[in-house]
């Protein structure tokens, strides 16, 4: 083990010494990544949630309602759009929709561009709401990166869209 480990050891470090224990062969440094990506997001997926509590939001309904604020004015899209962006299908859309709605967070409308289709806007207590638990969900984020200096949040970053982008040429 090297002294960074012995200094900070985690959880995964501790899974990788029990696989070199009964299988020295294996490489396991996609699993130390892997496993640390897997945890950290776990644990701030649970933090960030508890963050959109108070607003009476998920993280599933925090993604709609950001979908539509990041699209700008007049905060518009179609559920197809949404649907597409949030990588769902139309009926756990549909759910997620009617709940907001319920909530007064956004409404549908039909499309004066298309009889069939409808519009989803956010409502003025929506726009309310997401900009509140943005601002709540990033305090979470950025206090879990600040064990990390500017430079060294960066570099992640990086590392990880590198990353990302090999993950999705590899699947293709």
């Amino acid at each position: 083990m090297s002294a960074g480990r012995q200094q900070h050891g985690d959880p995964v470090d501790a899974i990788i010494e029990q696989w070199a224990a009964v299988r020295p062969d294996l490489d396991t440094k996609a699993m130390e990544v892997f496993g640390r990506i897997y945890r950290l997001s776990r644990a701030l997926g649970d933090r960030t949630e508890k963050a959109y509590e108070p607003y009476g939001i998920s993280r599933g309904e925090f993604d709609v309602l950001a979908t539509l604020r990041r699209a700008g004015e007049p905060y518009t899209l179609s559920p197809r759009q949404l649907s597409a962006t949030l990588m769902l299908t139309t009926g756990g859309m549909t759910g997620r929709l009617d709940k907001l709605e319920r909530a007064g967070l956004l409404r549908r409308s039909p499309d004066p561009h298309d009889r069939r289709g409808l519009q989803v806007t956010l409502t003025d207590k929506g726009l309310d709401i997401i900009d509140q638990a943005v601002g709540a969900g990033l305090a979470v984020q950025t206090e879990a990166l600040s064990s990390l200096d500017d430079e060294q949040a960066g570099q992640l970053a990086g590392l990880l869209r590198e990353l990302l982008a090999g993950t999705r040429r590899a699947g293709d």
